[in-house]
């Protein structure tokens, strides 16, 4: 489920997907990315290209849409966890909201189908 998971939100353009630790983080875009898995290993982009994530399927244990209040607007983003409940990869809904803060509503209900479909926590 996992794999289907990711297939399906770097389906959609303008997604931030984002891997993150102490020293270093790492952000690519969803638009036109390919997907793949081998093994354990699931590859979000080209591995001859400038930039792909390999991510082990063992790791990550759950899944959680998440939407965010900040100041002026909310966040929405689908937040992967390992075994520890630390935050291992994030995928961050972007271009959601015009210049004046207006929610696109076509961009919400793309996050809301997905959200539909896996439930808001998804143990894997």
């Amino acid at each position: 489920m996992l794999f289907d998971l990711l297939s399906d939100i770097i389906k959609i353009d303008d997604v931030l997907i984002i891997t993150k630790n102490t020293a270093a983080t790492c952000e690519i875009r969803s638009n036109s990315l390919t997907i793949r898995q081998k093994e354990k290993w699931i590859t979000i982009g080209d591995n001859d290209g400038p930039a792909h994530i390999h991510i082990n399927s063992e790791i990550i244990t759950s899944a959680e849409f998440i939407q965010e209040q900040k100041p002026d607007k909310l966040n929405f983003s689908i937040q992967f966890f390992d075994k520890n409940n630390e935050r291992t990869v994030t995928a961050f809904f972007t271009k959601m909201y015009d210049q004046s803060n207006n929610l696109f509503s076509e961009r919400k209900t793309l996050y809301d189908l997905l959200h539909r479909k896996y439930s808001s926590k998804i143990e894997f």
